[in-house]
């Protein structure tokens, strides 16, 4: 996506929601993907990332386990694996075989439910494959602790094995010589002591010259000399010289055990991004339940149709306060592609403009946005901002300069998939000459067929978005008696900023505020004043409305409760219908004394008869009577069941109606219609199924399916 100023990003605070995701992200990979998140321009790009976010979303909010475990970052081990020559050390291996581990589980995770359940998440994987020689290498050379096994080779297992017995001698040696010196009151400390990879006896410095063997090194005090006796130095030496062979031969099965690995370097790095993936996208979807993030209905096209959407750094601040965040909902089509917003300072107008700015970027850079689920966003190709104080220093340009002067680039650019964010269109000039440009600057934006929302206090504006095709007016609410704003968008009609009414609210001398009304334009202030009203009769509207909505809600209950004396009623005729009932079973016990009847007479004819020919018959006679009811039962079952609740329908399969699969007569509800492919609610799993594969069907009511039984 184009963005106009370079700065876009953080005045609309998106750099921000980069920092939130990457607080989520658990290893290297993801981090670097969420702290360069690039905003995207295509529908099949941002699609996928969305739905990825989504399904991991709700694996996480039902808690269901993914085996995307925490990942260390190996992409230098990974790429020394890919150097001939050379050697990974233990650690280093252990890792990898950790990572291999975790992608086996990724993939076993992934059985033909779960892929069906899941698709999005699927597709990270479904290019690749699993090799289970990695572990098993690994764990041929290396054991649970990353030590390298005996039996890595038979060398090192003779190795240890003479180390072992060299060790227990020079043990048994030491110990002998020690306990002779202790007698003879010259060691200081009888607890073993290495120096120099060699064991050592710690003896009084005075007595050092007085025992035999070599002088290694002595305290920081002086008071105690290291000696390794006489005895024990060959023994030393054998020692020293099998572990210098132990070593050797560790290094020689490393650098075997290296290169056998190198061959799989490539799908190594391929396990390690998706693992990576994996822990992006959870960290997607963790931020989405931090947000309230959801999915909204995507179009290739120019749109936005959010609906109670917020602001996801204001919500989280407002969430760790305790307070309500006013969710907010604007639509901008075809019809009606830019809204003029005003009404008074502090309203809500900047933070509805950066709220619509800030979640087109979260969503064309795959993240879910807080927005209800019905929702509808385009896509667009560029964004352009205008916020607050743009004065440059540079240049030595005044702050209306350089509003003209952006103003005149993102008239230049803009276009039909150009959506743009204007605060304060026309501020810093001259009132009526400001206004006067801000309208030209509106005109020819619609001219251009661009989206977006302007923030203005011009009455000239509110008048000509009255007006003019494609553009709209909108308000933010405000309660005039206790001089409060509501933070509330009201589409269609302009705001008034209040001057007057906060003026004589607050108390000020009734002289100052007469001579600073007649001071105004008389149309100005009438219109103004007109403005005024025309909020406060529509906040009494709603209030209005709310009062209905409460009315229609007690006629509903009233309802309810009529509709439970009627069922009272109805009551004698389930008594009819039971009569009923019982007269179908009587006839259905009629018929089973008749099949016992038959099945008495093969078993009598059965024991008269023996020729096998015969037996023949009459097992299939039995067979055929019992397996055409049995059938007929089975058939008939499945037919009442769905009869009982649900009707076939030539209804178009679209959202929110209910459809049947026909492989399995299973009914869910249509969540969305992608060409060919419908994704369709099961419970709480949605899943995808083939458009040719469903039959639209609707809930049978009560009444009809109580005459059908009758």
């Amino acid at each position: 996506m184009k963005l106009f100023p370079e700065s876009a990003m953080m005045q609309l605070e998106f750099d921000k929601v980069k920092a939130l995701l990457s607080a989520h992200c658990n290893t290297v990979y993801a981090k670097y993907k969420a702290d360069n998140l690039r905003i995207h321009t295509r529908l099949d790009y941002i699609e996928p990332e969305l739905q990825q976010s989504n399904e991991y979303k709700q694996l996480l909010l039902n808690g269901q386990y993914f085996p995307n475990d925490i990942v260390p970052d190996l992409s230098k081990e990974l790429k020394l694996l890919s150097i001939p020559g050379a050697v990974l050390k233990e650690e280093s291996l252990v890792e990898i075989r950790k990572l291999a581990e975790n992608t086996r589980q990724v993939f076993h995770w992934f059985d033909d439910e779960r892929r069906t359940a899941w698709p999005a998440l699927v597709k990270i994987v479904q290019h690749s494959h699993y090799e289970k020689n990695i572990t098993a290498l690994i764990s041929a050379v290396l054991d649970e602790g990353g030590n390298v096994k005996d039996t890595a080779s038979g060398e090192l297992a003779q190795i240890r094995t003479s180390l072992i017995r060299k060790r227990a001698e020079l043990r048994r040696v030491f110990d002998r010589v020690v306990a002779k010196w202790n007698k003879s009151g010259y060691v200081s400390d009888i607890e073993e002591a290495f120096l120099n990879g060699r064991r050592v006896v710690a003896v009084h410095a005075e007595y050092k010259r007085q025992v035999k063997g070599i002088l290694l090194g002595e305290s920081d005090s002086r008071k105690t000399a290291f000696i390794e006796p006489d005895e024990t130095i060959e023994l030393n030496n054998e020692v020293f010289g099998l572990e210098h062979e132990e070593s050797r031969e560790v290094y020689r099965i490393l650098r075997t055990l290296t290169e056998q690995l190198s061959v799989y370097a490539p799908l190594l790095k391929e396990y390690h991004i998706i693992m990576g993936e994996y822990d992006f996208i959870r960290a997607k979807a963790k931020l989405a339940i931090d947000t309230g993030g959801n999915f909204p209905l995507l179009h290739d096209r120019a749109i936005i149709h959010i609906i109670r959407a917020h602001h996801p750094l204001l919500f989280l601040y407002n969430k760790k306060a305790g307070k309500p965040t006013v969710p907010v909902s604007v639509t901008l089509d075809d019809k009606n592609r830019i809204l003029v917003i005003s009404g008074p300072n502090a309203g809500g107008k900047t933070v509805t403009l950066k709220t619509v700015g800030l979640l087109q970027m979260m969503l064309q850079s795959g993240l879910l946005v807080p927005v209800h689920p019905d929702s509808q966003i385009g896509i667009f190709k560029q964004l352009m901002i205008h916020i607050g104080d743009t004065q440059s220093l540079e240049f030595e340009l005044s702050t209306y300069s350089s509003h003209l002067k952006n103003m005149k680039y993102l008239i230049e650019q803009a276009n039909g998939r150009t959506l743009f964010f204007i605060d304060e269109l026309g501020s810093g000039s001259d009132p009526n000459l400001g206004g006067a440009f801000a309208e030209v600057i509106l005109e020819e934006l619609a001219r251009k067929h661009a989206f977006g929302i302007v923030t203005t206090h011009y009455l000239n504006l509110k008048v000509m978005a009255n007006k003019t095709p494609g553009i709209i007016n909108g308000a933010m609410a405000f309660d005039e008696k206790n001089l409060l704003p509501l933070y509330q968008l009201i589409i269609g009609k302009p705001g008034s900023s209040y001057t007057f009414s906060i003026a004589e609210r607050i108390g000020m001398d009734p002289r100052l505020i007469a001579r600073a009304k007649a001071m105004v334009d008389e149309e100005h202030f009438s219109l103004d004043k007109l403005l005024n009203r025309a909020e406060q009769d529509m906040r009494r509207i709603e209030q209005k409305e709310k009062e209905l909505q409460k009315l229609l809600m007690e006629n509903e209950r009233l309802k309810k409760e009529m509709e439970h004396i009627l069922s009272k009623e109805k009551h004698q005729q389930q008594v009819e219908l039971l009569k009923h009932r019982n007269k179908l079973s009587e006839e259905r016990m009629a018929y089973l004394k008749d099949m016992e009847r038959k099945l008495k007479q093969i078993v009598f004819d059965w024991r008269r008869t023996e020729s096998q020919e015969d037996k023949t018959a009459l097992i299939k006679q039995m067979q055929a009577l019992l397996f055409k009811q049995k059938e007929k039962q089975v058939k008939e079952k499945a037919r009442k069941k769905f009869d009982s609740k649900y009707i076939e329908t030539n209804e178009e399969i679209k959202p929110g109606i209910k459809v049947k699969m026909t492989q399995n007569n299973q009914v869910g509800t249509v969540k969305e219609v992608r060409d060919k492919k419908v994704i369709v609610q099961l419970g709480v799993i949605p899943i995808t199924v083939d458009l040719k594969n469903l039959v639209a069907v609707k809930d049978r009511l009560p009444e009809a399916a109580d005459e059908e039984k009758s």
